[in-house]
């Protein structure tokens, strides 16, 4: 009888199908200590693995994942209200993203702050071009689009400006071989620039995207990868997209609030958080034409922004609780209910693994 189960259980066994999914579960939450500022990016440097928290009103934090603790503030970007960190690891530089236009650079190695620098009347974000070691900046638009800053990293001087037809600039990314993707959000819109000549050298148009925002590559294969938040006539999707030619290879369904999305090389994985449907799509490259959904982990409401690891083995994200206060302004162009009012001391640090 014995050797009967054990022969049935080993049949059992081997008819029955490996797991397919790569199984991304939250490992930890961690609370810190905070007010009620709202959050925007969130960003990992890798060569002393730290996290970088735009945490607005409470500042640009620096968290240590190792042991899951708060580690220090840069400067005074409490007070400019930080939207979030672009690093140039070769320069030991880090620079804080503030509301107010500012930037505050800083050392990578020991956090030390340098004073403040006014360049816009607000800034969202920037980039960092490690082709031609420039920063460029996402500021505040004026009528007719948004004129993009751009520094030089060595010395910080501004080198000139670069103009969008986009009053929307969101994520973007550079290939390290001379062309830097930028979205344009409100114009459905992928624009690609010269960083060195300072002009936009093609424009793909990406009319199935709906407010495109989270942008990737794979610069070897020539693929753009692409978030787009939805619309009232769009499906929220991640596009994947000929980043030659702008032509369109792949489109898939994911949630809504997408602000974020990563392409991890060695495992061939693209990572979409999103933010208003609570869920992380994750997505495999199957090759350079072929992709495919692994599995759509669902989350907690408002975490919208993602970081990883070099082994692509966790991702780390932000979020805290909150209500949608109806007598105060609500962005309702990402959603009708999109947060507006945070509570006290419910700020997290999400760790998610496999």
């Amino acid at each position: 009888m014995k050797k009967t189960f054990a022969l049935l259980a080993a049949a059992l066994l081997s008819t029955t199908p490996a797991v397919a999914f790569d199984g991304w579960r939250l490992a930890a939450s961690t609370t810190i200590e905070s007010k009620t500022s709202t959050w925007d990016y969130i960003a990992l440097e890798a060569t002393t693995n730290k996290l970088y928290l735009g945490h607005r009103k409470e500042g640009l934090q620096v968290f240590d994942p190792a042991t899951n603790k708060l580690v220090g503030v840069i400067g005074d970007t409490a007070a400019h209200s930080a939207n979030g960190a672009t690093f140039a690891p070769e320069f030991d530089l880090g620079i804080s993203n503030n509301e107010d236009g500012t930037y505050t650079p800083f050392k990578l190695s020991t956090l030390a702050a340098q004073p403040s620098v006014k360049i816009a009347a607000g800034i969202d974000t920037s980039h960092y071009d490690t082709a031609t070691k420039r920063f460029v900046f996402n500021v505040e638009p004026d009528k007719d689009g948004t004129e993009l800053i751009v520094l030089d990293a060595a010395t910080l001087k501004d080198v000139g400006h670069i103009k969008v037809a986009t009053r929307k600039a969101e994520g973007a990314v550079a290939d390290g071989m001379g062309h830097f993707y930028l979205a344009g959000q409100d114009r459905d819109t992928i624009y690609v620039l010269d960083t060195t000549a300072l002009k936009v050298t093609a424009e793909f148009a990406v009319p199935t995207c709906g407010k495109p925002t989270g942008v990737a590559v794979d610069a070897p294969a020539r693929r753009l990868f692409v978030s787009c938040r939805g619309s009232a006539t769009v499906k929220p999707a991640l596009l994947v997209l000929n980043a030659d030619t702008g032509a369109q290879v792949f489109s898939a369904e994911i949630g809504g609030g997408s602000d974020s999305m990563i392409y991890h090389a060695a495992t061939h994985r693209l990572f979409s958080a999103n933010g208003v449907n609570a869920n992380l799509s994750v997505l495999e490259q199957v090759n350079a034409d072929t992709y495919k959904i692994v599995e759509t982990l669902g989350t907690q409401a408002w975490v919208k922004v993602l970081a990883i690891t070099p082994a692509g083995d966790k991702l780390y994200s932000i979020t805290a609780d909150g209500t949608s206060d109806a007598s105060k302004k609500i962005l309702t162009a990402v959603s009708p209910y999109y947060l507006n009012t945070v509570y006290p001391n419910t700020f997290r640090v999400l760790t998610f693994t496999k």
